[in-house]
């Protein structure tokens, strides 16, 4: 199945100032979750991000923070964002059966939301390029376990040029730029 920018969302999972720094190589995990945040504002696909208990892990990266709407925020404290009523009522009113996700700890927040995403009938993608873990082990299990359960594993080149679909989309060359 082909993501569609018009029938996508983009859910950045839990990429946090005192848990991203600790995640193997963090800075990948932020500049991929910033091209996707990037694309999809210029292409019009909706932004939430989740935040994970943000007394404890503090906010947003600030790299990310400005890239989307200021209400794009949920804080939640299940690890899973289908199990939080607010994120899952926000999804739900953006009408988008496909969504895409990144973020961090790929193993668990990002695994427990896709599966559950998945369960509640959403067309889920998980972009491995811009999902990490403490260690890479529990990055690649996780990856191998989404695909298994259905859950699409899939690169941010795949997700930007099937968002755009072909060289005529009005943003064409400002996406291009993102991946040069």
């Amino acid at each position: 199945m082909q993501m569609l920018a018009s029938q996508s969302c983009l859910l950045i999972v839990d990429v946090q100032e005192r848990l991203t720094p600790v995640v193997h190589e963090p800075r990948r995990v932020i500049v991929g979750c910033a091209t996707l945040m990037r694309a999809a504002a210029l292409m019009g696909v909706p932004i939430v991000v989740s935040e994970q208990y943000v007394k404890g892990l503090g906010p947003t990266m600030v790299d990310l923070r400005l890239l989307a709407p200021p209400d794009s925020f949920i804080e939640k404290t299940v690890f899973g964002c289908a199990a939080d009523a607010i994120i899952m009522a926000r999804l739900e009113r953006l009408n988008r059966p496909q969504v895409v996700m990144a973020g961090v700890e790929t193993h668990v927040c990002v695994l427990q939301s896709a599966l559950g995403l998945k369960d509640k009938g959403f067309d889920v993608f998980v972009v491995a390029e811009a999902c990490s873990a403490r260690r890479p082990e529990s990055e690649q299990v996780a990856c191998a376990r989404l695909a298994m359960a259905g859950v699409a594993v899939v690169t941010i080149e795949m997700v930007l040029f099937e968002w755009l679909g072909g060289k005529e989309h009005p943003a064409f060359k400002d996406v291009q730029r993102l991946i040069k």
